[in-house]
C-alpha cells in the first residue's frame, strides 16, 4: 500500500509519517522532498523561491517513481502545485504544464492523507512565520486534492485531533479497505 500525508507546513505530516512507519509492516517511509535535496545538497534560502518549489515538485514526482513498494510519503506532488499556486509570482508558472506527472504519480497512491490546518495550531509557528500564506497553500491544497481540480483522482482521507486521534483514522482506513495487521503502539 502507498499512502502519501499531504499538507502545508507545521501541520504535524512528519509526525503522522513517522507513526504510520512504526505500525505498518513493510512501509518504508519517505522524507519530504525538501530534505532530501538538502541531503543531496541543494541549498534553499530563508523563504524559498518559485523555483525551488518547483524544484521540489520535481523531486517529489521522482521520489514516487523512485520508490515502488509499500511506502509513506511525506507530501505528495499536488503539496508543491499548492505552494507554487500561492506565490506572489504564480502567474509565471503553469499549472497546466505538471498535470499529466502529477496525475500518473498521484494514481499510484491508495491514499492521500490530507492533514490540515486545525482552529487551534498544534505546532507553534515563528514569530515571522506567513501564517497567511500557510493558511492560503492549505486550503489550496485540500481544493487540489478534494475539488476536482485537475481531474486528479485520488482517494483522501481528512484527518483532525491529535497524535493518536488521527494516526487512529488512518489506521482505521487501512483495516477497512486492506486489514494489513499493523502493530500495536504505544499511546
Amino acid at each position: 500500500m502507498r499512502i502519501a500525508v499531504s499538507g502545508t507546513h507545521r501541520t504535524g505530516k512528519s509526525t503522522l509519517v513517522e507513526d504510520l512507519g512504526a505500525v505498518l509492516p513493510g512501509h518504508a517511509t519517505v522524507a519530504e522532498p525538501y530534505h532530501l535535496l538538502e541531503d543531496e545538497g541543494y541549498e534553499f534560502p530563508e523563504t524559498p523561491s518559485l523555483e525551488d518549489y518547483q524544484r521540489q515538485l520535481e523531486r517529489s514526482l521522482e521520489s514516487m517513481r523512485e520508490v515502488r513498494r509499500d511506502a509513506v510519503f511525506e507530501r505528495c506532488p499536488a503539496d508543491f502545485l499548492a505552494y507554487v499556486m500561492c506565490l506572489p509570482d504564480a502567474e509565471a508558472f503553469d499549472p497546466e504544464d505538471w498535470v499529466d506527472p502529477i496525475r500518473e504519480a498521484l494514481e499510484t497512491l491508495d491514499l492521500v492523507v490530507f492533514v490540515p490546518v486545525e482552529e487551534r495550531d498544534r505546532i507553534p509557528l515563528p514569530a515571522e512565520e506567513d501564517r497567511g500564506y500557510r493558511f492560503r497553500v492549505g486550503e489550496k491544497l485540500s481544493d487540489i486534492l478534494t475539488g476536482g481540480w485537475f481531474g486528479f483522482d485520488v482517494e483522501v482521507l481528512e484527518v483532525s485531533g491529535n497524535r493518536r486521534q488521527r494516526l487512529d483514522q488512518v489506521l482505521r482506513w487501512v483495516r477497512d479497505r486492506h486489514d494489513p495487521e499493523p502493530k500495536a503502539i504505544r499511546a
